[in-house]
């Protein structure tokens, strides 16, 4: 299943996110995924360091409070840039949405794949939603 058809579809969700018009319907998991790829990608750009400042900002536009219990949550968001960042390492002449399209094909497309390297209780703590906490099932590929 292809879920982005260019580059530049992916690059109308980061953009989105960045000025916080990206419609709220549109912030699924593949755009998660896409907007990280798009940064992981931009030249002067630090994913870690500017994925949870766009992401916050983004959320509260959109109204979504970034609390102990909902928003922005900063264990998922480094685990999905490693995933994303190794995924592009092994593909770095591969067009975005393609590397895009083959990433959610995988195990990482699916939502709970961070369930395989954290219990629930784990990942869902607030420890693990205000800062990085590391798997308590297995360590990460990457």
């Amino acid at each position: 299943m292809k879920h982005f058809i260019s580059d530049e579809a992916i690059e109308r969700i980061a953009l989105g996110v960045l000025d916080r018009t990206l419609p709220k319907s549109e912030w699924t998991h593949a755009a998660h995924f896409a907007a990280a790829l798009w940064v992981l990608r931009r030249p002067g750009m630090n994913a870690e360091r500017d994925m949870p400042r766009l992401i916050r900002a983004y959320n509260l536009a959109t109204g979504v409070a970034n609390t102990d219990s909902s928003g922005y949550h900063e264990t998922i968001t480094l685990a999905s840039l490693r995933a994303a960042r190794d995924w592009l390492a092994k593909s770095p002449e591969k067009a975005l949405h393609e590397a895009l399209d083959e990433l959610l094909a995988s195990r990482y497309g699916r939502s709970d794949w961070l369930l395989e390297y954290w219990s629930k209780p784990m990942l869902f703590s607030v420890m693990a939603r205000r800062a990085w906490i590391d798997p308590d099932r297995k360590a990460l590929p990457f």
